[in-house]
């Protein structure tokens, strides 16, 4: 079991299973989201992740003309958390939002033609212009 939660506390998950695979997403949304150069996220199935405490806490942002894009994050903190993607029967989780070591690193860097300007990508890892085609059906 991994856990996780807002940096307030009020929000739990946990995530019952391995996590499927997590990558670095450089698109502008996850870059607004994140306030950072990227969004490392890692992919579970919906039934192996559960909230545990302060659902109640939970909002989220839908950008209207977004097919797959929601950011969910904790109305006191403002923490990013987990986005449960029914559509995809995905989770998408933040990495950041961990508390424990999900025993899996990222191994893509995705929509790397939309990246910030002034950051550089300096590891091995493969770069994709977009999105994965492995990985299309049920992420970002």
């Amino acid at each position: 079991m991994i856990r996780g939660s807002c940096l307030c506390q009020a929000i739990a998950y946990e995530i019952l299973e391995p996590p499927h695979w997590a990558q670095n997403c450089h698109c502008q949304r996850c870059r607004k989201i994140r306030g950072t150069a990227f969004a490392t996220n890692l992919f579970v199935p919906l039934d192996a992740i559960r909230y545990t405490r302060g659902t109640e806490k939970l909002s989220s942002y839908k950008l209207p003309e977004a097919e797959r894009f929601t950011h969910v994050f904790c109305s006191d903190c403002g923490s990013s958390l987990p986005f449960l993607n029914v559509a995809r029967g995905m989770a998408v989780v933040p990495m950041g939002s961990l508390d424990d070591d999900p025993g899996i690193a990222p191994d893509a860097h995705i929509f790397v033609d939309s990246k910030a300007d002034w950051f550089t990508i300096t590891d091995s890892l493969p770069q994709h212009p977009t999105q994965r085609s492995d990985r299309v059906t049920r992420s970002k």
